[in-house]
């Protein structure tokens, strides 16, 4: 137990020397070798994937300090923040989600599946496994995390979902 709390804290430590060394730029963006490593860093962390890239994607510098933070205590911040999320959410939410969800499935599906031609190579038609989709933005990640609990959707990786098969 104690070599795993010691990864975090280094874990921790590496974080804010790096994000030290983004604030020393005078453009944040310009740390392309710091974001990288940041990337790989938060990799090993149980920060959302799509969150990580949000945040390197875009550079920004305030919610890496957050992310930092949170790592740094996360019994305060992580119940704070993922606690209040998810018992917020009520069963209408949830429904009303999961609607929207199998809707922009059902039409991304219908959208790729109505261009002619198709691959070289298949018959037009998406195989099954080519049906995960980014999740309507209208409700917080911690809507999409609770149906995946719950089984209702799996998460695929990159914000990706679907339904279980």
């Amino acid at each position: 137990m104690i070599p795993a709390m010691t990864d975090e804290t280094n874990t921790t430590d590496e974080l804010d020397r790096l994000l030290a060394a983004i604030r020393g730029y005078d453009d944040p963006r310009r740390a392309a070798a710091e974001w990288k490593q940041v990337y790989r860093l938060l990799g090993k962390t149980d920060t959302p994937p799509g969150r990580i890239t949000g945040v390197v994607g875009m550079r920004d510098v305030a919610a890496l300090a957050e992310i930092v933070e949170r790592l740094r205590s996360p019994a305060e911040a992580g119940a704070d923040a993922a606690g209040a999320d998810e018992a917020a959410i009520d069963a209408d939410t949830l429904r009303r989600a999961f609607q929207a969800f199998r809707k922009r499935q059902k039409l991304t599906v219908l959208d790729d599946e109505s261009k002619l031609g198709g691959g070289a190579l298949t018959k037009g038609a998406l195989p099954r496994d080519a049906r995960a989709i980014t999740p309507p933005r209208e409700w917080p990640d911690a809507v999409w995390r609770e149906l995946v609990r719950q089984g209702r959707l799996r998460y695929l990786g990159h914000g990706l979902y679907d339904l279980p098969r």
